[in-house]
């Protein structure tokens, strides 16, 4: 902690650090609309494009002025995406192609114009090269400079204009639609991600800048599933992954900082794929496990209840019944290791009880109402979807069907349907008239006594 607290006194340190949290947070928020409009991709195409722009403007220019290789860059970085555009509209070449295509050109001219700088005898004095792979320690105060203006102005634009550049990320055509200037936003977008690549490329290089522009966006998606928590989020991970590359980096001496920053991006978007709230693989499977867990559940409910009902109707009422494991699987296939799992469960909740000598299980009385509920529902929905034509979804309450909640017209013709076909679950009724045990209070939202 001491080592690192003296190194954040250096002002180099401070420098390099600074320039890499602001780009970080300058590619995390523009990075979210390039993945979600499909143009991660593009990104690459224009990071990979701007080689030349630099080598050009070193060549004119005889020095390396931070500021006039950045508008190199740009240009460079533009006419490339104009290429990409031109091919895909004039030709019948896709995207991805027409991206592939430009990426390797351009490139590949950079590294010949690079090479020609190298032999002609200042390309190492000018440190070009450091530009494919970035090298944030040759960062100064007057870059940082630079590069805190066009990420204040990107980030400033995002949030003035956010509303706009959302409507046409989702639909454009309705932006369209209602008179914005789409073709204008588009092209502003796409100079908006030209910005936040060259700002990158000292730092990051042109190899890594497309992961720094939408890795952190990516690891943000993983946790919301709105824009603009999604937008901050991308740019706060893209700020962290900067902190932590540049003082691994200054701890290790001699690893370079691009590297470490997108590795850092990896490890956060590597946790996010894990973790994250909202597509994490892991609450993903919890989810899963829950809902294959309440299904089981009502499984094996309705099972019993079914096998009860039949029971109550022999008896007229006077015996639930218990029944083997092996009958309840075989109504409603079930894994022996879940089904002894959610039946203790049920035990705990009071629904069912065991006869663990016999291998038997019942409903209880309170799991015969609860069960009667589950059976209920399944029918109706079996009604429903036998006659979907007649009960129109504009008729339901919004949100989801709840065919024990419903409109009131629709539950009664759905109970009139379940008794014309003789499928109206009675084993409650059965059970409760032989006690003399009322009805008050009982399914009064789906319409009235069992009969």
């Amino acid at each position: 902690m001491e080592t690192v607290l003296n190194m954040l006194q250096d002002p180099n340190v401070q420098w390099v650090l600074l320039g890499t949290i602001l780009l970080g947070m300058a590619s995390g928020v523009i990075g979210s609309f390039a993945l979600l409009r499909k143009q991660s991709l593009l990104g690459d195409a224009m990071a990979h494009a701007a080689l030349p722009g630099i080598c050009i403007a070193f060549l004119l220019i005889g020095a390396k002025s931070m500021s006039w290789l950045l508008i190199g860059a740009s240009i460079s970085g533009l006419i490339g995406t104009y290429c990409i555009q031109a091919i895909i509209k004039h030709s019948r070449i896709k995207e991805d192609t027409a991206i592939g295509l430009v990426l390797s050109v351009f490139f590949g001219f950079g590294i010949v114009l690079l090479t020609y700088i190298q032999q002609y005898g200042s390309g190492n004095q000018a440190g070009l090269d450091s530009f494919i792979f970035g090298q944030a320690a040759a960062i100064v105060g007057l870059d940082v400079q630079i590069i805190s203006v066009i990420a204040f102005i990107l980030i400033f634009i995002t949030f003035i204009l956010f509303k706009e550049l959302k409507l046409i990320t989702f639909d454009p055509q309705f932006a369209q639609g209602i008179g914005l200037p789409v073709k204008w936003l588009n092209g502003l977008l796409m100079t908006m991600i030209v910005g936040a690549v060259v700002i990158g490329l000292q730092a990051v290089g042109v190899i890594l800048m497309a992961a720094m522009l939408i890795t952190p966006a990516i690891t943000a998606r993983y946790w919301t599933e709105r824009l603009d928590y999604m937008v901050v989020l991308a740019g706060v991970v893209g700020g962290v992954s900067g902190v932590v590359g540049t003082l691994l980096s200054t701890l290790s001496r001699g690893m370079s900082t691009g590297p470490l920053i997108i590795l850092a991006a990896t490890i956060l978007f590597v946790f996010s794929l894990i973790f994250g709230t909202k597509k994490g693989l892991l609450p993903k499977m919890i989810k899963q496990w829950k809902v294959k867990r309440l299904v089981t559940r009502e499984n094996i409910l309705s099972s019993l209840y079914e096998l009860s009902e039949t029971k109550l109707k022999e008896s007229e009422g006077k015996e639930i019944g218990s029944y083997p494991y092996q009958q309840v699987v075989e109504l409603r296939p079930i894994s022996t290791l879940t089904m002894h799992a959610v039946v203790k469960e049920l035990k705990k909740e009071g629904l069912l009880a065991e006869d663990q000598a016999n291998k038997r299980i019942m409903l209880t009385e309170k799991g015969l109402e609860m069960a009667h509920d589950i059976v209920l529902k399944n029918r109706l929905m079996d009604m429903y979807l036998m006659f979907e034509s007649k009960f129109p979804v504009s008729n339901w309450r919004e949100g989801s069907m709840d065919l024990l909640n419903g409109p009131k017209e629709i539950i009664d013709e759905l109970r009139a349907l379940l008794k014309d076909f003789g499928r109206e679950p009675n084993g409650l009724f059965l059970y409760k008239k032989k006690r003399n045990i009322g009805n008050k209070g009982f399914h009064s939202a789906v319409g009235g006594s069992e009969g």
